[in-house]
């Protein structure tokens, strides 16, 4: 009877224990599914046209010729909008005709000036034009349509004067012309409103479709270009065409979130057709095109991430996490060996088991405090180095925070070599020494790399102590050990405070999130075919 309910409770434990290990499977798959997913998205995407102009730009890759045409079959469609945004905006801009139309007059009067022209002549002619000038500049100010045509009219009635022709003030009548066709559908008393409406209006298309060629350069990169992926153009656009509002519809209700066509604020307008012909046009204005950006492992970021890959933080995290596991593989095993060895369990071995145990509860923010006191500000000027975070600084300052992982996990591997290999080998006239590194060592080595798996997993990816001691957002590749790296950890974390930042460019933050988890992956499983190997070696097999 025993043996059957010893069998049953057997069967339940096991059962118990695979199903444990199966949630535990389902949980990660749940939680790194989505970044994964998500991050695979900043390899393979539907890229536009400039995704293509930035990396020629930034990057000197792709077909200068193939691009040269696809943005002149791209300009074809997009100069209408910019011409209708200048020509509206330069309508409700008074103060811009303004100056325009005295400007005119200026250049008009030296015109006068060089012609050597009687005086009498010269006067009225001068004259003529101020007057001219006056009567557009107080209809380019006015909010009465009547007003506006009447002086309007006073204006052209001298656009047939001969003595006008061929002169610089041949241009006002233009303008005259211009304001009177282009105002026909405007409601001058809303000029402000209009203003206000167009400056959003026209900050969403450059979002869309980058900067105006009529305009100068941005200065910075980030605004030099318009949606890169097709995802992200499909959100700004539904950005154009509505507007969304907070709004409380009942007293004493929660707001509402409340979308009315953006083109309402410009209607009877040139501008109102403007939102239906960039919603059928979208397609031609960004030509998108099926992307595998495989350089984003390798290519650098600008500022911000905005643009760019990962190339940079890949290799800053690889370089901490290897020089990290210099300290941490001779400290830990060393550590270990002494605490697995020490005959006996006196005062100052259970001190260091304490400290060490203390040591592994500590949160990894004080580790990057402690860091910068001790290493960067202490340690490192007092050897002649420079008193600034950097590669070392960091590594030393990740080696404390994984020491108590090592030490633990070593001194486990040691201790659970069994006592008949040492007796063997002392009984075979080795020291304790050459025991310790010709039997023992080797034997406990599958769990030490146990013991480096978890340490690796950790360091890669702890942010919090290298924040002040070596980790930097954005910089050159570092020359040495005294200078600060990117790392994916960090650049993650910036990404995530910055302003807005993780909202624009989310696959970038999830592309450097499963970049980190695949590095960090691959890491643990070279770590352990070396340990499947050596456990098969000493096995004979």
């Amino acid at each position: 009877m025993r043996f059957i309910i010893r069998h049953i409770t057997d069967k339940i434990f096991t059962a118990l224990t695979v199903l444990s290990v199966v949630v535990l499977v389902a949980i990660l798959a749940v939680i790194l599914t989505p970044i994964l997913w998500k991050g695979f998205s900043a390899v393979v995407f539907t890229g536009t046209i400039e995704f293509r102009k930035m990396q020629l730009d930034l990057f000197n890759r792709g077909d200068i010729d193939e691009l040269n045409k696809e943005n002149a079959r791209s300009q074809l469609y997009r100069k209408k909008i910019y011409d209708t945004i200048d020509r509206f905006k330069q309508n409700i801009d008074a103060e811009t005709l303004c100056d325009k139309a005295a400007q005119i007059c200026r250049t008009f009067g030296k015109e006068l000036q060089r012609k050597n022209m009687p005086g009498a002549e010269y006067q009225q002619l001068r004259s003529l034009s101020r007057e001219i000038r006056d009567k557009l500049q107080i209809a380019f100010n006015s909010s009465n349509k009547k007003i506006v045509d009447e002086n309007i009219k006073d204006v052209l009635k001298y656009k047939t004067d001969i003595r006008f022709k061929d002169t610089s003030a041949a241009e006002l009548f233009a303008i005259a012309e211009n304001f009177a066709a282009d105002i026909k559908n405007i409601d001058l008393a809303k000029r402000q409103e209009y203003a206000y409406a167009l400056k959003e209006f026209e900050n969403i298309t450059v979002k869309l479709l980058g900067y105006n060629p009529s305009t100068p350069v941005p200065a910075l990169k980030m605004n030099r270009y318009g949606a890169t992926r097709l995802n992200i153009a499909k959100k700004i656009l539904n950005q154009l065409l509505l507007l969304e509002k907070w709004e409380q519809t009942s007293p004493g209700k929660p707001m509402v979130k409340i979308s009315t066509p953006r083109a309402r604020l410009f209607a009877g307008t040139e501008i109102e057709p403007l939102f239906d012909y960039i919603r059928d046009n979208i397609d031609e204005m960004l030509i998108p095109k099926r992307t595998f950006y495989w350089q984003y492992l390798i290519d650098s970021s600008t500022p911000g991430h905005y643009f760019g890959g990962v190339g940079p933080e890949i290799l800053g995290t690889l370089l901490l996490t290897l020089a990290s596991m210099v300290f941490i593989f001779p400290i830990g095993i060393i550590s270990a060996a002494y605490l697995a060895e020490c005959p006996s369990d006196n005062f100052i071995i259970k001190i260091i088991r304490m400290a060490i145990n203390t040591l592994a509860g500590v949160p990894s923010i004080v580790f990057g405090l402690f860091g910068l006191a001790f290493f960067v500000l202490y340690l490192v000027p007092l050897f002649g180095g420079p008193s600034k975070p950097c590669i070392l600084t960091a590594a030393l300052t990740l080696a404390a925070l994984t020491l108590p992982v090592m030490i633990r996990a070593s001194e486990e591997a040691i201790r659970s070599v069994p006592q008949s290999y040492k007796e063997a080998s002392l009984g075979l006239g080795a020291g304790k020494l050459r025991t310790f590194i010709c039997v023992i060592l080797p034997a406990a080595l599958p769990g030490i790399l146990t013991g480096i798996i978890l340490s690796i997993s950790r360091v890669a990816g702890e942010t919090a102590p290298i924040l002040f001691t070596g980790a930097i957002a954005f910089g050159p590749m570092p020359k040495n050990a005294f200078d600060p790296t990117c790392t994916l950890s960090y650049g993650s974390y910036d990404i995530a405070v910055g302003d807005r930042l993780a909202s624009l460019v989310p696959h970038n933050q999830y592309g450097m999130v499963a970049t980190l988890i695949t590095l960090v992956f691959c890491l643990n499983i070279a770590a352990i075919i070396m340990r499947a190997k050596i456990s098969r070696k000493l096995k004979g097999q």
